[in-house]
């Protein structure tokens, strides 16, 4: 069967409503972000967007705004409409009711108790459904949720911060700063999009980072879950993640007890891999709990190995117009490369400028 013929009308109607998803980038998890608009041609009757988890979906404000126009109307929705009772009545049955003739989806819902589910239920009522208008800009704004869906875990971004020589901190190991003000605010941004911020052991104990996030607008979102992977509990007494400000969970190893250090924060028992912890197990147990963006900022080793163990699906490199000269620290530590084909391949995705500073978005190829 071909794909349907989205008109003009129809592409910019659903750009508005990715736009308005966009509106929940920091408020949704574990919940994806959607947006919903309600038209008859080029007539915008009603609009919405799901604000929080747990309250009512982009649809239902968009029909609420839209009333009885709603019916006869073509409802533009940026992710297949639920069709199943979660902690909010199913979106489907919503627009059933409503009487909207048309339903134009951007990308099909994977979760289980959806996947396809919505646009059963909604043709068996006589609904026209067409989906797959800017699939790839929804997949995108959800990317995080798309991964713990459908790979069982988060999506995994890494910030790093680099001299043009690609040194992240002097031999000394001091790094403020690197970056000038501009960047370090737009890191804010990128942490509170996402589920967790996830560090290392080494890196408390180096910088004693806060791991939490300090937006100048004041807006407010659920804060991320403060992550550590801390084999054998080195964390100190008095350590910031150990603050009880905002929720933390150490990792460590079956073979080290917690003691009176931990007793406001959450921790739990991961396998270990070697004399490490497993990556793959620590980023399931973060999709267990309904993490979508994981933003990781450590040291060069543990970094590096989650580049070795084909982990990281996106990173985050601010540039800094400075030199730090061949004995400061490099970037990311990595097995030795014997031939240029073992290289790590990445695509740019995004850059720009920042302040001073330039931002690179890359994925592994």
């Amino acid at each position: 069967m071909s794909a349907p013929a989205f008109s003009a009308i129809d592409h910019a109607h659903m750009a508005y409503a990715l736009r308005l998803a966009e509106r929940g980038l920091f408020t949704t998890q574990p919940n994806p972000r959607v947006g919903c608009v309600i038209a008859h041609g080029a007539d915008v009757v009603g609009t919405g967007w799901h604000q929080r988890a747990g309250e009512p979906h982009a649809e239902v404000f968009a029909l609420r705004e839209a009333g009885t126009r709603a019916h006869g109307a073509t409802a533009y929705v940026t992710l297949e409409p639920c069709a199943h009772h979660g902690r909010t009545p199913p979106c489907a049955d919503a627009l059933i009711a409503a009487g909207v003739a048309r339903v134009v989806i951007a990308a099909e819902d994977p979760f289980p108790q959806v996947d396809g589910r919505g646009i059963g239920k909604l043709r068996a009522a006589g609904i026209t459904v067409e989906s797959g208008l800017m699939r790839e800009a929804a997949r995108e704004l959800n990317i995080g949720f798309f991964s713990r869906i459908e790979r069982g875990r988060p999506f995994v971004r890494v910030k790093l911060a680099m001299s043009l020589d690609g040194r992240t901190a002097l031999a000394n190991g001091e790094s403020k700063w690197i970056t000038d003000e501009a960047a370090r605010a737009d890191v804010q941004r990128w942490r509170a999009r996402s589920s967790a911020i996830l560090s290392g052991s080494g890196t408390v104990l180096a910088d004693d980072p806060r791991l939490t996030v300090r937006l100048p607008s004041g807006e407010a979102f659920p804060p991320p879950l403060r992550v550590v992977l801390d084999r054998q509990l080195r964390t100190p007494a008095g350590s910031h993640v150990l603050d009880g400000t905002t929720p933390s969970l150490l990792l460590h190893a079956a073979t080290v007890t917690p003691d009176h250090r931990f007793e406001r924060v959450e921790h739990a028992v991961v396998p270990e891999q070697g004399e490490a912890l497993d990556l793959a197990a620590v980023l399931a147990l973060l999709a267990g709990r309904g993490c979508n963006e994981v933003h990781v900022e450590a040291g060069p080793t543990l970094c590096g190995a989650l580049f070795t163990a084909g982990l990281v699906d996106e990173l985050l490199l601010y540039v800094a117009p400075v030199l730090l000269g061949d004995r400061a620290r490099p970037l990311l530590q990595l097995p030795t490369l014997t031939d240029m084909a073992e290289r790590w391949q990445l695509r740019p995705v995004e850059q720009g400028q920042v302040g001073n500073d330039w931002r690179l978005r890359l994925r592994p190829l």
